[in-house]
């Protein structure tokens, strides 16, 4: 009963990743990842859910004249929501380290369900979550016609900032790229214990090649 492992017994966390690739719902070759596009929406449907029918905030509040989502004043008005909550919400989470990245999709999911979608990558094993926001500027035609499409990564940091920034800067910009859009942002969770919320918090702009990117940091 000392804690050791016996050789060739198998941990409670491989356990659990045999568990569900057994049952498809995950991938392990040639890197982890959700098995197809239907559970990358699923999965984090089912664990955000619960927080998501408790966060009061209104899509109307971020829509501006033109029919587009304000991304800037949603990303301010998240973050406030992040800092005033996130020690009882992140509490609702089961899976602790992915609870800034799930409170932010809960968060935009309340918002975007007024009329978009939100497509999700994810970088299972490197601490990131890759978002694309798709919002129909013309009610009518809906995804037929003319659509806001925002990138978003979700990043918690555990390297230095600065480090953090120039990796995901790359890796914002190039998916960008491959959606065909111009608007990018980059949100940076820093989750170290007993630091102050002014010492995480941060608004400022980068850029990759073409491409520039609004950075938030808390």
């Amino acid at each position: 009963m000392g804690g050791d492992i016996a050789l060739g017994t198998i941990s409670p966390s491989e356990d659990d990743q045999l568990y569900v690739r057994d049952l498809g719902l995950i991938r392990t070759r040639p890197q982890i990842e959700i098995a197809n596009p239907i559970y990358r929406e699923i999965i984090p449907h089912a664990l955000t859910w619960p927080v998501q029918g408790r966060i009061p905030q209104e899509t109307t509040w971020y829509v501006d004249k033109d029919g587009c989502l304000d991304m800037p004043r949603l990303l301010d008005g998240f973050r406030q929501f992040f800092r005033e909550n996130s020690g009882i919400r992140l509490a609702g989470f089961e899976y602790k380290e992915a609870g800034p990245q799930l409170l932010l999709q809960a968060f935009l999911q309340r918002i975007v369900n007024g009329g978009g979608r939100i497509d999700r990558e994810y970088g299972l094993g490197r601490r990131r979550t890759d978002l694309l926001v798709q919002w129909p500027l013309d009610t009518e035609q809906g995804f037929h016609g003319p659509v806001q499409r925002v990138v978003m990564e979700l990043k918690i940091l555990h390297k230095s900032r600065e480090t953090t920034i120039e990796d995901s800067l790359t890796q914002t910009g190039d998916y960008m790229s491959q959606v065909g859009t111009d608007e990018g942002y980059l949100m940076i969770f820093d989750r170290t214990p007993n630091k102050p919320w002014e010492e995480k918090i941060f608004t400022k702009e980068g850029r990759h090649g073409e491409y520039r990117i609004g950075m938030w940091g808390m």
